[in-house]
């Protein structure tokens, strides 16, 4: 799928776009990505960045695979990632070289190959890589399946099924701060760790609590997303109930260190297009203005 995401600059700033879709061709000049949109040519420059499993260059690029773009101009590319996924949720079942996950109700389950030079890396940040713990892997999309490129994040010391709740009596704020970190293959579309499971509003029921408090929203609605690195912020409507997001207690620090909490996960694409980088995961992010949706 071809799409495009775009949001506000800071003041005084240059608008980011975000685009994905399949490399039909490559230069070093100019890269054509193709969708159910059509084509779409995007410039290239000498510093242009391209990940594949991590810092690569042009060749990278070829025909066949899926690519997200951002451009940090509007116009040139600023960054490319070539065929980025992301597993995150429950260890099922390990292997020598590969770790079976429970992605949640919403994503089934991933069997991510783990290569023996990725290991390392990945034990160094998730060293309980066994039945009920959480992982949260970077991976590069294969023939195979996902194959782990690095860890997305620090592994909570604590089992799955024992992910900390926030207090109830906790006072809910107007604007959350957090963590925002990035899920699937999407454009525009958010998933949010407290979507009221009651009556029409499209919560997922025996949901775990978030570690942080949260407003109940209903599928539909629009949350404002800043990116507090880059002051950049778009209007994303809540598309699915982040049930797993609530179970990962930790912070980003991408530009400072975050409060403990997973506010919202966004596609990739609206994630690149607030100024994210993927590989890295997350950034700091502040969450309010909802817009409702449908009430139960």
């Amino acid at each position: 799928m071809l799409g495009a995401s775009h949001v506000g600059a800071v003041p005084g700033g240059l608008p980011v776009r975000a685009v994905a879709g399949t490399i039909l061709d490559a230069s070093p000049h100019l890269l054509v990505l193709g969708g159910d949109g059509g084509e779409v040519r995007v410039p290239m420059t000498q510093a242009t960045a391209v990940w594949h499993g991590g810092r690569e260059g042009p060749d990278a690029l070829r025909p066949g695979r899926r690519a997200i773009v951002r451009t940090a101009d509007g116009l040139g590319a600023d960054r490319v990632w070539v065929d980025i996924v992301r597993v995150m949720g429950t260890v099922v079942r390990c292997g020598r070289d590969a770790v079976e996950v429970d992605m949640g109700p919403h994503r089934g389950r991933a069997h991510v190959v783990v290569p023996p030079n990725v290991l390392g890396r990945v034990l160094v940040r998730h060293p309980r890589l066994e039945p009920g713990y959480l992982i949260d892997v970077i991976c590069v999309a294969s023939p195979d399946g996902p194959r782990a490129a690095r860890p997305g994040t620090a592994q909570p010391g604590y089992r799955a099924d024992q992910s900390p709740a926030a207090d109830p009596s906790a006072p809910v704020p107007n604007e959350v701060r957090g963590t925002a970190t990035w899920f699937g293959s999407g454009d525009v579309a958010l998933a949010y760790p407290a979507v009221d499971p009651e009556g029409n509003a499209g919560g997922c029921h025996g949901a775990p609590s978030a570690c942080l408090p949260l407003p109940y929203v209903s599928l539909g609605s629009e949350l404002s997303v800043r990116n507090d690195c880059t002051d950049r912020v778009a209007c994303v409507p809540v598309t699915e109930c982040g049930c797993v997001a609530a179970r990962f207690c930790d912070r980003c620090v991408e530009c400072g260190t975050s409060p403990r909490g997973r506010v919202v996960e966004l596609a990739p694409v609206a994630f690149a297009g607030l100024g994210g980088d993927l590989a890295a995961g997350c950034f700091n992010v502040t969450v309010g203005g909802v817009v409702p949706g449908l009430e139960g």
